[in-house]
């Protein structure tokens, strides 16, 4: 019986590995197609993970601006968002990746799926490589909306709702994409061997330069300084969305800078997401340890604000570079943009400059350090490469902004009066108070 029974499992055992036979050949001629699937896969959850942190920057603002102003923060970010993700169809993609060649532009066009923009240059589908043009579309569209949504923080509580607006068609259907077209479109930095892997400068240090040219023209808000030069602290509607947002924020960079590696086709991109991964962590976590450690030696007290942009800073300094450095040296290069943010913050408002969330730090300065600290880590470039693509970037998107500032404020405006400053934005601008029940005429049932 025995014996018979050990028959009748040979006999299947060699029958289902006959059986299988077409399948693994089956396997073997379609891992072109895997490749595709996996590397689609990536841009798209990716994407979704930089899409949620449009959330993460509406409760950070909602949570660092004064309770009159939150309604308005929230409708700046979702409205920002939506005029990225159109404005990026009619002109932005194809501005940035359509035919540039080495060169300052690509085309001015509408975008469409049939499109091959970014993937010219990209092993046809069946050889292993590839992935869908539309999940390319989607994960590009969304780092547009991220530089957006660092100008609406800096010039919260004072500047109108559609001024704001209108210079958002104009950053990101054209001063992003020509500038990212000189390196992730092909152009004359990619050439030069020019490095920002997931963005420190292409997305964050323009935000940032845009918002530092928009901070300088609208002026502080009403208050903020006094005329003996002392600086009047304005505390926020609430320290738990702040700190809300930035959870929110850290969990989407993972997709921000992992899904910079474009590719998860292969074991060898797989491992290489992984490391991202982990170093992004590490220097968000450096940043936070930094910031409270040198908030309690400065001013005797650790300062929540000041933790929550140390994780941002280590966030945006990693991002130039996060896949070469090991544990140790993403951990400090993160811990730099941690004591950036607690140097600037201050050093700004003795300027009197007027950022309301601390952005400038956080997105232009630390985006700056990252920037400079590739070579560090990553022997293919060099200190002196970085610096002409920090220059130019940071000459340009400066020009280019305040053209358009200067040019919305001659002509409709660009700030609230200080009537309607006073009385908050939420009311003088959309009428909806984030908070009713707690304003000045609210009424108690």
């Amino acid at each position: 019986m025995t014996a018979k029974l050990i028959k009748l499992g040979s006999a299947a055992l060699i029958g289902l590995t006959a059986m299988s036979a077409p399948a693994l050949a089956e396997e073997t001629m379609t891992s072109g197609e895997s490749a595709y699937i996996f590397n689609t896969l990536l841009f798209l959850m990716a994407g979704f993970m930089v899409m949620f942190m449009a959330a993460g920057f509406a409760m950070l603002e909602a949570g660092m601006v004064r309770s009159k102003n939150v309604a308005i923060q929230c409708t700046k970010n979702i409205s920002l968002f939506s005029i990225a993700g159109i404005m990026y169809y009619l002109v932005g993609y194809n501005l940035m990746y359509d035919g540039v060649d080495a060169g300052f532009i690509g085309s001015l066009s509408l975008w469409s799926p049939d499109d091959t923009g970014a993937l010219a240059d990209v092993p046809a589908f069946g050889e292993g490589e590839g992935y869908a043009a539309a999940s390319d579309w989607y994960f590009q569209m969304v780092f547009v909306a991220t530089a957006a949504s660092i100008v609406s923080g800096t010039l919260a509580e004072r500047i109108k709702l559609w001024p704001f607006l209108i210079f958002t068609v104009v950053l990101t259907g054209f001063i992003y994409p020509i500038q990212g077209a000189w390196q992730w479109g092909g152009g004359w930095l990619s050439e030069m061997g020019f490095s920002d892997f997931a963005g420190s400068t292409i997305v964050h240090s323009t935000g940032g330069w845009a918002a530092l040219v928009g901070a300088i023209i609208l002026g502080s808000r009403y208050g903020k300084f006094g005329a003996n030069g002392e600086i009047n602290v304005m505390p926020g509607s609430s320290m738990p969305l702040a700190t809300l947002g930035t959870f929110i924020l850290w969990l989407g960079w993972f997709g921000f800078n992992g899904g910079s590696q474009l590719a998860l086709g292969s074991a060898s991109n797989a491992i290489d997401v992984s490391q991202i991964f982990i170093n992004t962590n590490m220097a968000a976590a450096a940043g936070v340890i930094t910031a409270m450690v040198l908030t309690q030696l400065l001013y005797t007290k650790v300062d929540l604000t000041m933790a929550l942009n140390g994780a941002l800073a280590g966030l945006v300094s990693i991002t130039a570079e996060p896949l070469t450095p090991t544990l140790g040296s993403a951990a400090m290069i993160g811990a730099v943009g941690g004591a950036i943010v607690v140097v600037a913050v201050p050093l700004l408002d003795k300027l009197k400059i007027d950022d309301v969330v601390g952005a400038i730090p956080v997105h232009l300065f630390a985006g700056i350090w990252g920037t400079m600290a590739v070579p560090l880590t990553n022997s293919d470039t060099s200190f002196y490469v970085q610096g002409v693509g920090v220059v130019s970037i940071g000459a340009f998107v400066v020009l280019a902004s305040l053209a358009f500032w200067l040019a919305l404020k001659f002509t409709i405006g660009l700030r609230a009066s200080q009537e309607e400053e006073v009385l908050g934005l939420d009311k003088a601008e959309i009428g909806l108070e984030a908070y009713p029940e707690f304003g000045s005429g609210s009424q108690r049932i």
